[in-house]
């Protein structure tokens, strides 16, 4: 007869060992179901729970790490469920495929990623190598170079919440917010780590080194989206206005279902057309900002795009569905435009692509209202 104990014990090992042969698919299926309830579930950057998650599994990463490097754990062996080794390296895997999935989602709705892509790639790498470098998890350069890339990516959007301001000192803030948040943490893990530290240390400042540099490169060429902003809507029409209720109402040419998937709206102007950019700005709770439409016409010769005016319009925070604002040109040649919807630094949040074609008689237009 076997006791009470030794069935739970059957029990425990059988589990261990059946998550030990499925560990792959079952982080992969995680790993995009994670990603998919974080795209729907999260809303806006300013929230208390949003950031108040992200928070935590901060909090769940810096403990695991410690847990894992305390003492001398040399002796451990990551690969073997029976010890709890093998379950820290598991939630810490599990954490970070949490964080990045969440800084995918808000960057993602922040920026433009034919501008933005270069630091888009690098979260991406990250989410992708959290997912298949799971034996480089034992070393603990790999484990702070994530952890470092975790923090930084928070401070860039948290701070511009908090101070209600954007700009380069609050970007350089968070930089030197996130590097010291982590030397107290590397204070505390050296104390518990002992030699093992001390044996990483070049290769980890290194990379501390590495991850900041690139940041700030991306940065200051407007290569990372102007969170905590976002484009919410924007579309270029015949005539924008607002109505008594605060809301607009715009005018636009009717069109098939696979207009989608076309690069450029065509747009049939005649002589006095006038053309409308129309974008409603996320920005949170208190930051009062202002963005840029430049107007740009593409020339075929030169094969450059030449920026015909550019309008500073004013953005107030806090609107679910972002401050609604527009700007206008007459007169515009025939061919490629487009509107980069932008930060006054020129980080950019988005772009209107439009084709004008020249017609004698204006098209059938169709009215509707941008709540």
């Amino acid at each position: 007869m076997h006791t009470k104990e030794q069935k739970d014990i059957f029990i425990i090992s059988s589990l261990r060992n059946w998550y030990a042969r499925y560990e792959r698919p079952i982080s992969s299926l995680s790993l995009v179901g994670g990603f998919i309830f974080d795209a729907i579930v999260l809303k806006r950057v300013d929230m208390f729970w949003e950031n108040f998650w992200v928070a935590v599994h901060l909090g769940v990463v810096a403990l695991c790490i410690i847990f894992i490097n305390g003492g001398e754990n040399e002796d451990m062996n990551a690969s073997d469920p029976a010890r709890i080794h093998f379950w820290l390296i598991n939630v810490l895997q599990f954490t970070f495929g949490g964080l990045l999935s969440t800084y995918l989602v808000f960057y993602f709705r922040s920026g433009s990623l034919s501008v933005s892509w270069p630091f888009f790639l690098i979260l991406i790498v990250a989410f992708v190598a959290n997912e298949s470098l799971k034996r480089h998890y034992a070393k603990l350069s790999f484990q702070i170079s994530f952890f470092f890339l975790s923090i930084y990516s928070f401070a860039i959007f948290i701070l511009p919440v908090a101070l209600h301001r954007i700009g380069d000192l609050i970007f350089l803030l968070s930089g030197l917010a996130s590097l010291l948040i982590l030397w107290i943490f590397l204070k505390i893990l050296r104390s518990v780590t002992k030699e093992k530290f001390v044996k990483s240390r070049r290769i980890i400042f290194l990379s501390i080194s590495g991850i900041f540099v690139t940041i700030n490169m991306l940065y200051f060429f407007n290569l990372i989206p102007p969170i905590p902003l976002s484009l919410k809507d924007a579309g270029i029409y015949h005539s924008v206005a607002r109505m008594s209720d605060g809301n607009y109402e715009v005018a636009s040419e009717g069109g098939s279902w696979f207009d989608i998937f076309k690069r450029y709206q065509d747009f049939h102007a005649t002589p006095d057309t006038t053309v409308y950019a129309y974008s409603a700005i996320f920005a949170p709770y208190f930051l009062d900002t202002s963005i840029v439409h430049e107007w740009q016409r593409y020339d075929e010769n030169s094969r450059k795009w030449i920026t015909m005016g550019r309008e500073v319009l004013p953005v107030v925070g806090g609107r679910e569905g972002g401050f609604r604002t527009f700007s206008e040109k007459t007169i515009l040649n025939s061919g490629r435009w487009r509107v980069n919807v932008e930060t006054p630094r020129g980080a950019v949040l988005g772009r209107l692509l439009f084709r004008i074609i020249p017609v004698e008689q204006e098209p059938e237009l169709k009215t509707t209202i941008n709540q």
